[in-house]
C-alpha cells in the first residue's frame, strides 16, 4: 500500500493558552482574546467590552506580566509542556498505526499555536478524520466548550468534511486517577506526608454551575476517587476552588478561605495539588505554589508545598495515548484500506 493511499488522520492536543511573551503588550493581547470569549464571561457583550477596555486591560496586564516573568523559562511553561506532550504522543503512536498517515499537532484556544489558525491550515490538505483531545480532565463550558465552538465555526467553511471525534474529558478514567495518585506518592516519598492534602481546582461562577455546567461535580468525583486511591481518611484531605474574578459568588469552598481556616486551627502542614491541570502554568506555579504559600504563612499556618501537575510524566502520557488509541482502533474498521 502506498503512502498516498493511507487515510489521513490529524490528532489535536489542545490546552487553554498563554501569551507569546511575559511582556505587557503580549499579556494584554492574550487577556483581551481570553476575556472577550463569552464562554468565559457571560455578561452582555457591549457592557462587558466597556468594562474590559476601560477598567481591566489598562491595568491588569502589568500585574499579570510581572507574575508571568516569575515562571517563564525559554517559553511559557504551559506551551513548553504541551509541545513535550505532543512529541511524546507522536513517538508512541506513529509506529503503532502504519496504516494511517498520522499528524499529531498542538493547539491552544487563546494565543499561539491557535486552534483557529490550525484548522484553517488543515483545510488546505484533505483530512479523513480529526481527533480533538482537549487537555482539560473535567469538562467545563468555560474551558472545553470554546474548542467545540472553534470547530463549529470551521465546519460551515468546509466542502469535504472529515470525520470528527472529540474526547470530551477523562475525569474518572482509571489511568488518570492512577497517575494522580502515583504523583502524590512519589512526592510524599521525598517530602513526607502532610497533615492535609488540598485538591484545589480552578473555580467557576456558581451561576454557571446552576445553569448546568457539570464542572464542579466532575471535579468532586475526581477528588473522591483520588482520595480513595490514596487511602485517605475524610479528615486528611479536602477539595477547594481557586482563581476568583469579580464580585459574583463562585463555587465553594474557596481555596484562600479554607487555607485561612486551617491556619487558624493550627494545621501544621499542607500539600496542595490541582488535578484540573494537565500542565503546570501561571495559575499553578504562581498562584497555588507561591501566593497561597504566603497567604497560609501570614495566617499562621505551618509548612506548605505544591505537588506539580502531571505534565509529561510517563503515566500521564500513557493515559493520553490510551484515550487516543481507543479512537484510532475504532477507525481501523472504517478508514484503513
Amino acid at each position: 500500500m502506498s503512502a498516498a493511499a493511507k487515510a489521513k488522520i490529524t490528532i489535536i492536543l489542545a490546552n487553554l493558552g498563554t501569551p507569546d511573551s511575559p511582556a505587557v503588550p503580549a499579556v494584554r493581547q492574550f487577556l483581551k482574546q481570553f476575556l472577550s470569549d463569552q464562554r468565559v464571561i457571560e455578561i452582555p457583550k457591549p457592557l462587558w467590552q466597556l468594562i474590559l477596555r476601560l477598567f481591566i486591560l489598562p491595568f491588569r496586564p502589568k500585574r499579570v506580566a510581572h507574575a508571568y516573568k516569575t515562571v517563564w523559562n525559554l517559553d511559557s511553561p504551559m506551551r513548553e509542556i504541551l509541545l513535550q506532550q505532543v512529541q511524546a504522543v507522536k513517538a508512541h503512536l506513529l509506529p503503532l498505526y502504519p496504516e494511517f498517515e498520522l499528524n499529531i499537532v498542538p493547539a491552544m484556544t487563546y494565543g499561539n499555536p491557535g486552534i483557529d489558525a490550525l484548522l484553517q491550515q488543515l483545510s488546505k490538505q484533505h483530512q479523513d478524520h480529526l481527533i480533538l483531545l482537549p487537555l482539560f480532565p473535567q469538562y467545563s463550558a468555560t474551558s472545553t466548550a470554546p474548542l467545540y465552538d472553534a470547530l463549529a465555526k470551521w465546519i460551515p467553511q468546509q466542502r469535504s468534511l472529515p470525520g470528527l471525534s472529540i474526547i470530551r474529558d477523562y475525569y474518572q478514567h482509571p489511568l488518570f486517577i492512577q497517575s494522580l495518585a502515583q504523583s502524590v506518592r512519589e512526592y510524599q516519598a521525598m517530602h513526607g506526608q502532610p497533615e492535609k492534602l488540598l485538591m484545589s481546582f480552578h473555580g467557576i461562577r456558581q451561576q454557571y454551575a446552576d445553569k448546568g455546567d457539570p464542572y464542579a461535580d466532575r471535579r468532586r468525583v475526581t477528588a473522591q476517587l483520588l482520595a480513595e486511591a490514596l487511602g485517605l481518611r475524610a479528615d486528611q484531605w479536602a477539595i477547594s476552588f481557586q482563581s476568583r474574578f469579580g464580585k459574583q459568588e463562585w463555587v465553594k469552598p474557596y481555596t484562600d478561605a479554607l487555607l485561612h481556616e486551617w491556619a487558624s486551627q493550627g494545621v501544621n502542614s499542607v500539600q496542595v495539588m490541582s488535578p484540573a491541570f494537565s500542565a503546570d502554568c501561571l495559575e499553578t506555579l504562581e498562584e497555588l505554589a507561591v501566593e497561597n504559600a504566603a497567604l497560609f504563612a501570614e495566617a499562621g499556618g505551618g509548612s506548605y508545598s505544591y505537588i506539580p501537575a502531571l505534565n509529561a510524566r510517563a503515566d500521564h502520557l500513557q493515559l493520553l495515548n490510551a484515550l487516543l488509541q481507543a479512537n484510532l482502533d475504532a477507525l481501523k474498521h472504517t478508514l484503513a484500506h
